[in-house]
């Protein structure tokens, strides 16, 4: 059994249940996998997927577990109370061989939003386990220490990086789940604090780590739906995120609909109302050279604001962007798939992204080609005509 907990998932999936639960509660909502990487042999992989699906349903949230999630200071009594009776459900989820590309599979998660946004963190950790268990079996994983420690070397020894800090966000694309624990307490052993915490909740109450998240891509784009106008749906999702949250859990996603789009929206208010923001495609020196003026010509001090960079980190990467950022703004790094799934075959690039809400089409368009995900294209085209977002980008 792959997964053992419902704990063991990202913090961004309770806080922004949390959400749903007070203010969506009727929202209906339809998930599709996708691989990225072509030629990947998936349906070979599906009996076993359905039977740790099979056991994934069966879970319930335990009273330690639960009394864990209500010492958060930002999740609420209630919404604990709900966990308390909360499991999920098989009948949301269907999966199947690709009809049209041999090797590939179907999975479309379709339901309520909140009886349903909890699947896919642990659905993508049963997929990327049960891959490598079946197309590298018996693997050794001395490579993936050695590279482990060297990685923990590098960032800890470099003089001049004692005040980087970075966090484990490796939980959807992780070679195993006990490969992850293992990864998570060297890094917890070896970095000291500069490991910052991790964004899986099952591993920070297990390891005594910070859980560290907000929100994701799919509660911005549900927002196309829940709006009242395509145009004003991120202001209402960062205002729907302060009511909830009243000022924690403060750093916004950015590239929905790519940085520019954003930043038109992200106007004084927000800028002084959230502690920062998160980038997760494009360049991201980029990136962080645009959100600083933006600050400053808001008339706000960017020393006081957390820049959160988690778009395919490596350590040498988060060194550079520390050096080139440091002094000028508060940093925080979220490393993934480099940490969790580098051990000697190449990881494979798995995402379940959010497509319609209440029967319409949503759709994300960031500041990277080949990251949005949408089966309207009619819409898509909408979507940048709205936004005004220049065609090209995010396709």
């Amino acid at each position: 059994m792959i997964i053992e907990s419902l704990l063991d998932t990202d913090l961004y999936k309770f806080s922004m249940m949390q959400v749903v639960l007070h203010q969506y509660p009727a929202a209906q909502v339809e998930y599709r996998f996708k691989c990225r990487n072509p030629g990947i042999d998936l349906a070979s992989c599906i009996d076993e997927i359905r039977t740790e699906l099979a056991a994934l349903c069966r879970l319930r949230f335990t009273s330690d577990e639960l009394d864990y999630l209500r010492s958060l200071r930002y999740i609420k009594s209630d919404f604990v109370d709900f966990l308390g009776l909360f499991q999920l459900n098989e009948k949301y989820v269907d999966i199947a061989p690709s009809a049209t590309a041999p090797g590939e599979i179907d999975l479309r998660i379709r339901g309520p939003w909140l009886h349903t946004i909890l699947f896919e963190v642990p659905l993508l950790a049963i997929i990327s386990e049960v891959y490598f268990r079946r197309h590298h079996p018996g693997l050794v994983l001395e490579e993936g220490r050695r590279r482990l420690h060297t990685k923990i070397a590098l960032l800890h020894d470099t003089p001049g990086y004692a005040e980087c800090k970075l966090a484990d966000y490796g939980t959807r694309r992780r070679y195993s789940r006990d490969w992850h624990r293992e990864v998570v307490a060297a890094l917890h052993e070896g970095l000291g604090p500069q490991l910052a915490g991790t964004s899986n909740v099952w591993l920070a109450w297990q390891l005594g780590l910070t859980p560290l998240g907000t929100l994701a891509h799919e509660y911005l784009q549900a927002h196309q739906a829940l709006g009242p106008r395509l145009r004003d749906s991120q202001v209402v999702a960062l205002q729907a995120w302060a009511k909830e949250y009243r000022g924690d859990l403060g750093i916004a996603l950015s590239d929905v609909y790519g940085l520019d789009a954003f930043l038109r929206d992200f106007d004084m208010y927000f800028c002084k109302l959230f502690d920062g923001a998160r980038q997760d495609s494009g360049d991201p020196f980029v990136w962080g050279e645009k959100l600083l003026a933006h600050y400053r010509a808001n008339r706000v001090d960017p020393q006081g604001k957390v820049l959160v960079f988690s778009d395919g980190l490596d350590i040498p990467k988060v060194m550079q962007l520390y050096a080139h950022f440091r002094g000028r703004c508060q940093l925080a790094f979220g490393v993934g798939t480099n940490l969790t799934n580098d051990v000697g075959p190449a990881p494979i690039s798995i995402v379940i992204k959010m497509v319609r809400c209440n029967g319409q089409p949503v759709a994300k368009l960031s500041d990277s080609p080949g990251k949005a995900m949408c089966d309207d294209q009619a819409y898509v085209a909408y979507l940048r005509q709205v936004f005004d977002i220049p065609a090209g980008q995010g396709a």
